[in-house]
Order: C-alpha cells, then structure tokens, then sequence
C-alpha cells in the first residue's frame, strides 16, 4: 500500500508543479506590457495547455484508482477465502461487493 502513497505524493507534488507554472506564465502574459490582441491570443494558449494538463492528469489518476480498486478487490477476496478456509468452510457463502 505504500507504493500507492509514494505515487499519490508523486502526482500531487507534479500537479502543484504544473499548476504553479501555469498561473506564472498567465501572471506573467497579464503583467507584460503587450497589445490587447497579444495578450489574448497567449491566454488562450495558456488556457489551452492548462486543458491538456488536466485531461492527462485525470487520465493517470483514473488509471491509479482503477490499480487500486483492483488491489484492494483482490485482496478482500484473498481475506475472505482465508477466513472461510479457518473456518473450516469450503467456497465462500456471498459474493464479493462491487464497488
């Protein structure tokens, strides 16, 4: 479970590193002296690459919830058939629950 943390710590630390370079480059094209039409125009990149950065970050996230719903799926099946082999039972009386 603790390669999970590391890699939710790792995401975090590398979505607030993007987010942090996104809102400086906008202060940044906000705070130059450029025409109204320029600076437009680098917002709307600016924006474009901030909808980028969401999608893909969505994407790993999605990616590392699905890893973990598995993870943790398989696990509550190798606990529940530890349980019933103790028990002394043979297969397992319920399904497991989907989450």
């Amino acid at each position: 479970m603790s390669d999970n943390d590391d890699r939710g710590v790792m995401l975090s630390f590398l979505a607030g590193i993007g987010m942090g370079a996104i809102v400086g480059a906008a202060a940044a094209l906000l705070l130059t002296p450029k025409s109204g039409p320029e600076t437009r125009e680098d917002l709307k990149k600016v924006a474009q690459d901030l909808s980028k950065s969401t999608e893909e970050f969505r994407k790993r996230t999605t990616e590392m919830l699905d890893t973990a719903k598995t993870k943790v799926q398989q696990a509550y099946e190798a606990g529940r058939e530890a349980v019933q082999k103790r028990r002394g039972g043979g297969e397992a009386s319920e399904p497991a629950p989907e989450a």
